[in-house]
């Protein structure tokens, strides 16, 4: 609308909703956030089963949801919401829950113009770093002390112009949070994927396959937006099968699940969002030990049953694979005989679906085949297992 490439339709909305000359400032009063409860957000937080929050503080607009001095009349506390948002989830997360707390930083903004005027050096300048992004990822670190920093809006230049190495050294070394902090990768121009504490690579990235550095895959519940989107309808989300087929196949190949939900103007989280967050949840409860602190097995995705993936415990006494691995299925079979692959199985070995009190059978295959069948049990019509299914195996090798 006001960028350098203007979009046909949101020039056509806004010249027939908003009076002429409204600019992109004009939306700040707008954001009142009046319903904005943190205590609220963090149990909702906590009941999905998330281990750690991430909550922008700022975008590539500029404007800072926490009241910086570097940043005058253009922050949470100056106009809108005339309150410390960082501050206020920080505490009720910190209060509420044993989530650690994080935050999303955009290095540049599209309109600030210390930053244009620099770009416009093609970067020999540095004066939006040292007077505006240096000063306020201090500020953010110093007091809200954040133990996850998801930093963006890096890729217009290299990391030498935003003095990221100088950030990172105090952060690792000197900053109140440095035994605790971790960054993702997204620092300059050729960083992504190839430095960082975990890499987050693209948005929405999901190998499909065993990734050889911990990674992140930072995906949204509303399919075409990091934001709240008022025109969008049921088929714009996610379903829960479709996010815990992100779960799952994440983290069976080494990664970390960051499920992005967008709050509205007001404050509040919608009840599409809070429905995806609770049927996650849900399913945690069940099924987390699947999840939660499990490493990549040998195998990941199964060579027969496709919508199959493995984790398994972590390894004892520094073993490299455990004997305790979990299959995840995402459909459950029409003749109730899961087929695995990649599983070697022996006259011990016992199959558990979780949160099933009742008994799995196993049959092992043919000398000459590979793969055992895991025979489900008919669950009733009630059963609050659903959407995706984890039977543990105890012992199992691979072939």
């Amino acid at each position: 609308w006001q960028g350098p490439k203007p979009v046909k339709d949101v020039v056509d909305f806004m010249n027939k909703n908003y009076p002429p000359g409204f600019s992109y400032a004009d939306f700040a009063p707008m954001f009142k956030a009046e319903l904005f409860d943190p205590d609220e957000w963090a149990k909702c937080l906590s009941d999905s089963g998330a281990k750690y929050v991430v909550l922008t503080s700022k975008h590539h607009e500029g404007f800072t949801n926490w009241p910086s001095k570097y940043s005058w009349n253009w922050n949470s506390m100056d106009t809108g919401p005339h309150r410390d948002l960082v501050g206020g989830l920080a505490n009720a997360v910190r209060n509420y829950s044993d989530m650690h707390f994080g935050l999303y930083y955009s290095l540049f903004e599209w309109f600030h113009p210390l930053f244009l005027q620099d770009k416009a050096n093609k970067f020999a300048s540095q004066d939006y770093v040292s007077d505006v992004m240096l000063p306020q990822l201090y500020e953010l670190v110093n007091n809200y002390k954040p133990e996850l920093i998801w930093s963006d809006g890096d890729w217009e230049a290299k990391d030498a112009y935003w003095n990221s190495t100088e950030f990172l050294a105090w952060l690792y070394n000197e900053s109140p949070v440095k035994d605790t902090v971790v960054v993702n990768d997204r620092w300059g121009i050729g960083d992504h994927c190839t430095h960082g504490g975990y890499y987050s690579c693209n948005d929405r990235f999901n190998p499909g396959k065993l990734f050889p550095h911990k990674y992140e895959n930072a995906m949204t519940v509303q399919k075409s937006s990091w934001g709240y989107i008022r025109n969008t309808d049921i088929n714009g989300y996610l379903t829960i099968e479709e996010i815990l087929y992100e779960l799952v196949s994440t983290v069976s190949t080494g990664g970390n699940l960051l499920m992005n939900v967008g709050p509205n103007h007001d404050g509040r989280i919608m009840p599409i969002f809070q429905e995806r967050l609770q049927q996650m949840g849900s399913w945690l409860k069940t099924n987390g030990e699947a999840i939660y602190k499990t490493k990549p097995w040998k195998y990941q995705n199964d060579s027969i049953s496709k919508d199959v993936w493995y984790t398994m415990q972590q390894p004892a006494n520094g073993a490299t694979y455990s004997n305790v691995v979990y299959a995840i299925t995402l459909s459950w079979p029409d003749d109730f005989n899961l087929q695995l692959g990649d599983v070697i199985a022996t006259n011990q070995t016992v199959a558990t679906l979780l949160g099933y009190s009742g008994n799995v059978n196993i049959k092992m295959k043919e000398s000459d085949a590979k793969g055992i069948n895991v025979t489900l049990p008919n669950l009733p019509p009630n059963t609050p297992l659903q959407w995706a299914w984890a039977v543990m195996l105890d012992p199992v090798f691979a072939w």
